[in-house]
């Protein structure tokens, strides 16, 4: 029997060579750091690489919109604090939104919606700086070939979930869209090879073609 087929990690997608600033960091540099390596935030580290925050391209923004409002007065909110400060300790969200290299795509995908961002740092589990993984890195996934997906689907699920129906249930992918036609007996397993296809990175969608064997 087929071994089962390991779904992707973050680990998989993630770029490792990554920038991040200490906590002295000053406002120019963190803008310098975000125009070199075209990123729009960059993680904030300490002890070497411990990830203590992350500033972004908002958090940068806040100074421009207040520029002209002079020093922040005593008592003054948070946010007004943050958009007069000098360095990256000031500047910065903390606690960072980060991921662990081992969670799922969908789990690095649904942080990035929850929190509203399109970068999370990727830290191991001490919290130490492994890489940046980001929206264009969790689409990786639909690049794969039609011809890698239908592989997966035929080996790790026809064939597990359909044994006695190897050879009458086809398998076909377009663009990213696996097909299951031909003769299935238990229709009952429909719902559940609708699950198992749709977990097979880089499948758009599935349709099913199915007829009942009566023999």
């Amino acid at each position: 029997m087929n071994a089962v087929r390991q779904p992707m990690t973050v680990d998989d997608v993630m770029t490792c060579r990554v920038v991040a600033v200490t906590r002295r960091a000053s406002f120019k540099e963190i803008v310098r750091a975000l125009e070199q390596w075209h990123v729009s935030a960059v993680p904030v580290v300490e002890d070497g690489t411990r990830v203590v925050g992350v500033v972004s391209e908002a958090d940068l923004l806040r100074k421009e919109e207040h520029r002209e409002d002079g020093p922040p007065p005593v008592g003054a909110s948070a946010a007004s604090r943050r958009a007069a400060a000098p360095t990256a300790e000031e500047l910065m969200t903390s606690p960072a939104v980060t991921v662990r290299g081992d969670a799922s795509l969908a789990w690095a995908a649904r942080a990035m919606a929850r929190h509203q961002v399109k970068r999370l740092p990727v830290v191991d589990d001490r919290g130490m700086l492994k890489g940046v993984v980001s929206r264009g890195d969790l689409l990786k996934v639909f690049l794969r070939s039609d011809e890698d997906i239908a592989r997966d689907v035929r080996e790790y699920v026809v064939g597990r979930l359909f044994p006695g129906a190897w050879r009458s249930v086809e398998v076909e992918v377009e663009e990213g869209v696996v097909t299951l036609s031909g003769l299935l007996g238990d229709r009952s397993l429909v719902p559940v090879a609708d699950r198992l296809v749709r977990s097979v990175e880089g499948v758009v969608d599935v349709r099913f073609e199915l007829t009942p064997n009566r023999v």
